[in-house]
């Protein structure tokens, strides 16, 4: 706790992170209040129960900030532009101009970054008239003609590119990752709600069962913090070379690997794939077909979430995730290739193939831990609720690691910040 405090109280009395971070707080609530301002023809009381039935929703709303539950004018939130993120990440593995251009510093992810921005405009539209449609067919939002359809996807896609400002400029004039800030209030935001909610039921809850879910509730960020700052070091040494009469070289490095390479993205993934059952199977139970009919409702009953099925596979499913997009972010043979051509070596590893067949051995142990933790996170929600019995707090999944990720990465931000004024002021003496 110490860590986290003492650079905020540190950067406080620094006259220029305290700019920043009084930047950051006015931004963040220009959006709050951005996020209670509705779009018209929407009954909120329907929405709100839609969202409380499907955990899909419920994921988007907590990477919209908390706005699409509100459906504000800033309803899709940052979702199209995290899937335009995404999908350039991969797209960099796969084209090689763009891995050309994540290469070149500064100025290639610049351009990349624009590309990103491009994209997340049509993906935008798309999912401000998809929204439109889910919610149409649900009764909460009311036909609209086309002049007024263009109108609502139109204000839709504005909020998301207002918002994506808002979170660049963040990133450049306050404290932290503006995108993830504003993810992180979002979160945040609901708190007091859910917080209000478990103190109107309390009388209904057995006391035990409350301090049972706080000790839980303690021991997984505990595990979260101690987890996302595993690392595997893996040595490295630098051979000695001699040019003219100087020599450079000779000094021996770590390579670190995390343990939890992949963050939160398998289980976002994961949890699309679990829901899709359960989502076809509400849309398929009312067509005229009999046989489609009870398979769809024998699907969505199975994969009701909650269930010990749709436990088990949402489980597998962030298991396997993490694998594959550890294995896409990470290539040892690039990392292998890159020590090889500074005159480096892994001591008692060959250069070469052999120290990306160790570094490779060494990823697979690690991932495996990782995997495994953040599966437990992922279906301990649903283990939580049934042995509390406390249903309006949930323990676990894609918020918490979100929460914990941002305070933990914008803490080190802060003491960057102060460790580089620091050597200014040396300097300047």
């Amino acid at each position: 706790m110490n860590r986290i405090i003492e650079p905020l109280v540190r950067a406080w009395k620094t006259p220029e992170l305290r700019r920043r971070i009084l930047f950051t707080i006015l931004m963040l609530a220009v959006f709050r209040l951005f996020a209670h301002i509705p779009v018209p023809a929407v009954d909120i009381r329907k929405l709100r129960d839609l969202f409380a039935q499907n955990e899909l929703l419920s994921l988007l709303d907590i990477f919209s900030g908390g706005t699409l539950a509100n459906f504000s004018v800033m309803a899709l939130g940052l979702n199209p532009y995290i899937n335009a993120s995404i999908i350039f990440q991969l797209l960099t593995m796969i084209i090689p101009r763009l891995e050309e251009l994540s290469k070149e510093g500064e100025s290639g992810r610049e351009l990349i970054n624009q590309y990103t921005r491009i994209l997340t405009v049509p993906l935008s539209i798309l999912q401000a008239f998809g929204m439109y449609m889910l919610l149409r067919n649900q009764s909460i939002i009311e036909s609209l003609g086309p002049l007024p359809l263009i109108g609502l996807v139109i204000t839709m896609a504005t909020g998301t590119m207002v918002l994506m400002w808002f979170g660049e400029l963040i990133t450049e004039y306050g404290i932290g990752n503006g995108i993830s800030m504003l993810i992180f209030a979002g979160i945040i935001g609901r708190l007091p709600i859910s917080l209000v909610q478990t103190a109107a039921i309390s009388q209904n809850t057995n006391v035990f069962n409350l301090s049972t879910f706080a000790a839980i509730a303690i021991i997984v960020i505990a595990g979260i913090v101690f987890i996302n700052e595993a690392v595997r070091k893996v040595t490295v040494q630098y051979a000695k070379r001699i040019r003219g009469s100087r020599m450079y070289g000779g000094q021996t490095t770590h390579l670190p690997l995390r343990v939890n390479q992949a963050g939160v993205i398998p289980i976002i993934f994961a949890v699309s794939l679990v829901l899709l059952p359960s989502m076809l199977g509400r849309f398929l139970a009312v067509v005229p077909n009999p046989t489609v009919s009870r398979i769809a409702g024998f699907a969505s009953t199975v994969f009701t979430p909650g269930s010990a099925l749709y436990n088990l596979v949402y489980f597998f499913l962030v298991i396997g995730f993490t694998y594959f997009y550890t294995a896409v972010v990470f290539n040892p043979v690039k990392i292998s290739d890159d020590i090889k051509q500074y005159g480096g070596f892994v001591p008692g590893i060959r250069p070469g193939k052999p120290t990306a067949d160790y570094l490779n051995y060494i990823l697979t142990r690690i991932t495996t831990a990782g995997a495994l933790f953040l599966g437990l996170i992922a279906v301990l929600p649903s283990v939580v609720q049934g042995l509390t019995n406390v249903i309006t707090l949930t323990i676990g999944g894609t918020g918490i690691l979100i929460v914990v990720s941002v305070v933990l990465e914008t803490t080190k931000q802060l003491e960057a910040m102060l460790v580089m004024r620091s050597y200014e002021g040396f300097l300047e003496r």
